[in-house]
């Protein structure tokens, strides 16, 4: 099979350099004895936190041989599968790790029941696809398929064969063992808003949960490029019946009788209206709630008017890790607090901080106009804006994939649910708030990590937009 044979050469040229630098760096890394980490902080026996850029722990990525900070985020959900006794359900967006699908595989040939449900944009295995379909893709999607056909290219002659695919084709790898998957198309449609979970529940105790999909640019890093440490992402391990209980129903909706089956899965807004399910355990209030939410109802019904409430509970600090920030209700909020003196910052992925419609803007006290000249309805920059709001320097195609905030050092939201009206009204999400001062402590410790190399304020990037918006529409 032969899969984008143009540009080839220059991919495997590409390849080469990127793997000799690789060799370099890794030869470098291996060379020291050891990286010098800060002290870890304590986990709490019922919800432990993992960063995959954690200034306290150190690995060496499966795949490309380099040793660097952050915890395994890999290793952590294998971790997960190899414990089952039973049953397995995993709800991801994207899987394309092989360390993980070999993992499930083995485990559904050794008798547990382990079920998968993907986002139908990342359900088909590479070797399903042939050249029309990717390039039929947009930019975005094409360069993925892209990478990730050079990752599993292991010869880079051009060609996958079974072994290779066999080896590191994440989907491949589970279709093999015959694990059973489906998408959200298995509600008969082509797929409502995005499938955006990240989460997995082992025996109906435990669920691992968090903002990292399972791929290599969410987790480690961009295969091709030897500097990226992949994107800023947390998991959390939770171990609760009650709360497992929780994220069983939504698996179930999603799951109905199975693949091959009837249409009868329920995605993004076939599903009923859940209110939030609060849980108490020792040394913690919870509260979870799924996505979406019919614009039928009220905002305050909804994920975002559950973050919404918890982030009015403000009263001396609010800190701020976003990949995308775009609901006007929760900036409105936020306003509120900041003027009843509570400390605010943020950090936004540099990607979408200085878009239209980005909040990031607003606490700025700025407004840009669309690609068409046009400003965004509803907008309201605040009349006393923050200096204390940016984006976070990262490595080269790094992101801010965190969705997470830390309210007076001693509570969390976070999850799969980004700060958009997408999230709230279209996606398949999920978004936990936790009341735990040593859950906290660890997301304030990555909060902190990103805020002291941050830009802030009037950075060159939010220059060059402002500029160039400004000549664009003669403003």
């Amino acid at each position: 099979m032969s899969l984008l044979k143009s540009k080839r050469l220059g991919w495997g040229i590409g390849f080469a350099l990127g793997l000799l630098l690789v060799l370099v760096v890794s030869s470098q890394c291996r060379s020291t004895a050891q990286l010098p980490t800060r002290d870890p902080l304590p986990q709490d026996p019922y919800l432990q936190v993992y960063f995959n850029h954690n200034p306290a722990a150190v690995y060496t990525d499966p795949y490309r041989g380099m040793t660097r900070y952050g915890d395994n985020l890999e290793q952590v959900i294998i971790d997960g599968i190899n414990a089952a006794q039973a049953t397995i359900a995993v709800a991801v967006q994207e899987l394309t790790l092989p360390g993980i699908a070999q993992a499930l595989a083995q485990r559904q040939s050794q008798g547990i029941r382990v079920r998968v449900v993907l986002e139908n944009q990342y359900s088909q295995s590479i070797a399903q696809q042939n050249r029309p379909q990717m390039t039929a893709r947009d930019p975005y999607h094409r360069a993925k398929l892209q990478a990730l056909y050079d990752f599993i290219d292991v010869n880079q002659d051009g060609q996958l064969s079974a072994d290779e695919l066999a080896q590191r084709d994440a989907l491949t790898i589970l279709d093999q063992a015959q694990v059973p998957r489906l998408d959200d198309t298995a509600d008969g449609s082509r797929g409502s808003g995005l499938m955006h979970h990240k989460f997995m529940i082992i025996d109906g105790h435990r669920v691992v949960t968090g903002s990292a999909n399972w791929t290599l640019s969410c987790i480690h890093g961009d295969f091709l490029e030897p500097d990226s440490q992949g994107n800023a992402n947390s998991l959390l391990v939770v171990e609760s019946p009650v709360l497992a209980q929780a994220w069983e129903r939504e698996f179930d909706l999603l799951w109905g009788d199975g693949p091959g089956g009837e249409l009868d899965s329920r995605f993004g807004l076939q599903k009923p209206y859940r209110p939030p399910a609060t849980v108490s355990l020792p040394g913690s209030a919870i509260a979870l709630q799924f996505s979406p939410t019919s614009s039928t109802l009220a905002w305050p019904d909804s994920v975002n008017g559950l973050i919404g409430r918890t982030l009015s509970r403000a009263r001396h600090s609010l800190n701020l890790a976003l990949f995308v920030f775009s609901d006007q209700g929760l900036s409105n909020q936020i306003q509120s607090v900041s003027q009843q003196g509570v400390s605010v910052k943020a950090l936004i992925d540099p990607g979408f901080a200085y878009r239209s419609y980005s909040e990031a803007l607003d606490m700025l006290g700025l407004a840009l106009p669309d690609p068409r000249c046009r400003f965004e309805a509803h907008n309201q920059p605040w009349s006393q804006p923050l200096t204390t709001v940016g984006i976070p320097t990262l490595a080269p195609t790094d992101k801010l994939h965190h969705k997470f905030a830390v309210i007076d050092g001693e509570t969390v939201v976070v999850g799969s649910h980004n700060w958009s009206q997408a999230a709230n009204r279209t996606n398949d999400e999920n978004l936990l708030v936790i009341r735990n001062a040593t859950v906290a402590a660890h997301y304030q410790r990555e909060f902190d990590r990103l805020y002291d190399q941050a830009q802030l304020g009037m950075t060159p990037q939010l220059q060059s937009a402002i500029a160039k918006q400004r000549d664009r529409c003669q403003l």
